[in-house]
């Protein structure tokens, strides 16, 4: 839902960033791949307890996430590069949450199930969509320009960010977080869904 307000925002500065790495001859598949390791070490530091870690890295890893994209558009896009992209995405989202989950089990487990369960479903509305999309020759620039066909929804990944930011910062909520996220991630797949159903129905 957020997607589009913080591209406006951080677009600019992504752009020189972008420009310099470029530049320096750094691809954009290296910086998907650093975006991944990043979020599997920030997982690592959380399911050691070490919260104010796991959150530094974590807003590292996405910050690769948006860099990737821009060196990509200077260096020239591949379906390879788009397709890299979503699937070390959907790790890290992954990651994230077991962490939590292996940081203490007896509290965190079934939320955190709960929670990968939701992304699961999520995530293959989303690509599902895409798919059908692409067949049918659909475009959107509606959260910039794409490898994928995106659709919109409550649950994007700026919402992703701020929810894992606040797990960090307040550990002891996670499972409330978690089951509130789940809600809200369970509402962008059915709200997918019905679209699907109106516009490939």
């Amino acid at each position: 839902m957020l997607d589009g307000w913080a591209r406006e925002k951080i677009d600019p500065g992504l752009g020189a960033m972008a420009g310099r790495l470029a530049a320096a001859g750094i691809g954009a598949n290296a910086i998907t791949w650093t975006g991944l390791g990043l979020g599997l070490v920030a997982a690592a530091a959380i399911a050691f307890g070490h919260f104010w870690i796991g959150l530094a890295l974590i807003l590292a890893s996405r910050l690769c996430d948006g860099l990737d994209g821009a060196v990509a558009r200077l260096q020239g896009k591949t379906d390879y590069g788009g397709y890299l992209d979503i699937v070390l995405d959907f790790a890290f989202y992954g990651a994230v949450p077991l962490g939590f989950i292996l940081a203490d089990p007896t509290q965190n487990a079934i939320a955190g199930a709960v929670l990968l369960l939701t992304f699961y479903v999520n995530g293959a509305s989303f690509l599902a969509y895409a798919v059908m999309a692409e067949k049918r020759g659909l475009a959107t620039e509606a959260r910039g320009e794409k490898s994928l066909f995106f659709t919109t929804g409550l649950a994007e990944a700026t919402e992703t960010l701020a929810v894992f930011a606040l797990m960090c910062l307040l550990p002891q909520w996670f499972a409330a977080l978690a089951y509130l996220f789940a809600a809200v991630t369970f509402y962008t797949t059915v709200s997918r869904i019905v679209l699907a159903a109106r516009r490939f129905g």
